[in-house]
């Protein structure tokens, strides 16, 4: 029984490692992306965005910080064995990670109706949905770890593998938390 236990852990170890690969692989892609804007735009004002960012995108970073603490309640609930708690805290953040997905879908509206649309002649606008199109689809694979976790304390799961999932949730929604601020400030910096 306890060689199980330790095959177990080890096996949680490699899955903890491969998501920390994942973050590290994003990360990269992001700062890559931003790296191409500043190259396109030169410093120069007239490959700038010209275009004022939405308040929606101000929303949505409230939004996804506000997920971001109940992402860490849900964890701490977990590690406390409270499970009723995890559970509310895990489906709160699933919703405010649906509220995050639909103000993004609100500010990508005000930008069409502002006239920067995806496919322009200023490729500085078409980052903007880059960027935040690129963060929503890891906010797809976030609300997956989420579900993930919340099947789990439903299921009633041993508590070495909640608290994993949970953790693992947990680490990568607070990673989306941080790259969209960092995405958020890297435009307002270049509006």
């Amino acid at each position: 029984m306890e060689n199980l236990q330790v095959e177990d852990r080890l096996n949680l170890k490699a899955k903890k490692f491969l998501m920390w690969l994942f973050i590290i692989a994003s990360f990269m892609m992001f700062a890559a992306l931003t790296s191409g804007f500043i190259v396109y735009t030169e410093g120069n004002a007239e490959r700038g965005i010209k275009v004022l960012l939405p308040k929606a995108f101000m929303y949505s970073s409230v939004i996804i910080i506000l997920s971001s603490i109940t992402a860490h309640m849900a964890y701490l609930a977990a590690k406390n064995l409270q499970l009723g708690k995890q559970k509310l805290y895990i489906l709160l953040t699933i919703l405010l990670g649906i509220a995050f997905f639909y103000s993004q879908f609100q500010a990508w509206q005000a930008l069409y109706n502002s006239g920067a649309y995806f496919v322009n002649y200023n490729a500085s606008q078409s980052f903007i949905y880059v960027f935040s199109g690129a963060h929503l689809i890891h906010v797809i694979v976030g609300l997956f770890f989420l579900i993930y976790a919340l099947i789990g304390a439903i299921r009633n799961i041993p508590q070495v593998r909640n608290v994993f999932r949970m953790e693992v949730a947990s680490i990568f929604w607070h990673f989306l938390d941080i790259l969209w601020i960092y995405l958020y400030v890297f435009l307002l910096l270049n509006q």
